[in-house]
Parts: structure tokens; sequence; C-alpha cells
């Protein structure tokens, strides 16, 4: 079983490790074993990951009770990311999604409480850099909610966004940009908020732990980098999915020993 909490070297800032939802079958014999109750995977999951990003939230509003219950069902140093729901992401023009994030928000996220990590607003890989529509959706990501302090990632997928004023707007409004990692997506890496955010979707079918020795040691190393100065969230996504919870887990042993 892995460390519950990756511990740091003094003055280094945490660092999160975990993996897109928790339910998916084909992890069943691999990552759960064949007779673990469908309704103990997340607490399974949460005692050997430090994180998971949650996908559930993109596909549909939850219930409050829904998120108090998986709060109690993980660790007390465990930590959940949000993808932020497709009704408010999947729309042409960003800046008309006020009443949608709003509503999102009120939908019982801070129920989570202290468990409660950044939110993923991922756009469409056919969404442009449009610097007004980009700037005045970021003027509506709140800092709080009902005293709890929220916290923004922003997802691109098109290449028009590799700029410097993307950059700048990014930084200004304290939103991180996802680092794209292994995909076909722009990997823009730089230090816009007081967190990076990571999505690496290089595993492969036929690497018991989804990447080599090489490629662990050098997701390890960019963690380490990051965490010099910011806290870190990474999650092992997409690639061959059955290997991801087998990734995070060597990254995390790498990163428990230093």
């Amino acid at each position: 079983m892995a460390s519950k909490s990756i511990s740091r070297k003094r003055g280094a800032c945490p660092i999160h490790i975990g993996v897109g939802g928790w339910t998916y079958g084909p992890w069943r014999g691999v990552f759960y074993p064949d007779d673990l109750p469908h309704s103990g995977e997340l607490a399974f999951a949460s005692q050997r990951l430090t994180s998971i990003e949650i996908n559930g939230t993109f596909y549909g509003l939850q219930k409050p009770a829904t998120f108090i219950k998986w709060h109690e069902q993980t660790p007390d140093d465990f930590v959940f990311s949000l993808k932020a729901p497709r009704f408010v992401m999947n729309r042409k023009i960003l800046a008309s999604a006020g009443e949608a994030i709003g509503r999102f928000l009120d939908s019982g996220v801070i129920e989570l409480k202290d468990k409660l990590g950044p939110i993923n607003w991922q756009l469409l890989p056919t969404k442009l850099f449009d610097a007004a529509d980009i700037e005045a959706f970021l003027k509506l990501l709140p800092r709080e909610r009902s005293g709890r302090p929220l916290r923004h990632a922003l997802e691109v997928r098109h290449e028009s966004f590799r700029c410097d004023q993307f950059i700048q707007l990014a930084q200004r409004h304290g939103v991180a940009i996802v680092i794209a990692g292994d995909s076909p997506y722009p990997e823009i890496d730089e230090a816009t908020a007081p967190f990076a955010y990571a999505r690496i979707k290089g595993t492969k079918s036929n690497r018991k732990a989804g990447y080599s020795e090489a490629g662990l040691d050098g997701w390890a190393a960019r963690a380490r980098e990051w965490a010099k100065t910011r806290e870190v969230f990474l999650y092992v996504i997409g690639g061959d999915k059955v290997r991801n919870p087998a990734a995070a887990g060597a990254l995390i042993k790498r990163l428990a020993a230093d």
C-alpha cells in the first residue's frame, strides 16, 4: 500500500498524484481486487493514491450528499480535483457562462471542505484563443464560495493559446494553465498560479507501470521542480488507462522516497 501522503523536504510544497475517476471496469483484477464491492472502490483507491480528479462532475451536477459521502470515504489528507461541467464549457462564448458556473458551484462542491482541490475548466479542442472572451470568462471564476477558497485551472487544447498574451491573462487572474503532458495538446508549462496542475497521457500497455523507468523518473523530477515554489497536482489520465493507477503509484513511490 502506498503512503497516503507524500512527505516533502523542508521548504518544498505538497505534491498530490492520482488518476481521473475511480470507476473503470478494466481496473478489476489489475488495480482493484476482483471481489472488492463497487461501493469500496473510492476508499481503496484513496489509500493508494493521494488525489483523484473527479470526472462525474463533467457529465452532470452531483448532489451535496454525494460530495459529503466522498469526503467521508477518503483519508484526512486526500484531495479531490473537479472537472467543471460540460454544460459550462462546451459553448462558443465562454463569457455567457456566469449563471452556469454559479449553478455548478452551488451544487455542493464545497461539501468536500478541506479536500477540495482545484477545479479544471477544460476547453473544447476547437476553442481558439480569443483574448476578450477568455478574460471575461476568467473574471467569472470566483475566489471563494460560502467562505471556502476556490482554485482554478484552465485546460486549453488549441495551439492558438501558445502565446504570451494568454499566459499573462492567466497570471493576472491567478489561474493555473493545465500542463498537457505526452498528449497532442499544447504543453504550456508556466507558473501562473500558486499551484501546478499536470495531466499526463503517455501510459502504454506494454509497460507494467505504464511508463518506462526513465519516463517515470522524468515526471518525478518535473514534479519536484514545480514543488520548489508551488503545490503540485499531477494526474495520469488517458494513454492506456488500465496502466494509469500503476503509473501514479510508481510516481508516488519515487516522490515519497525524497
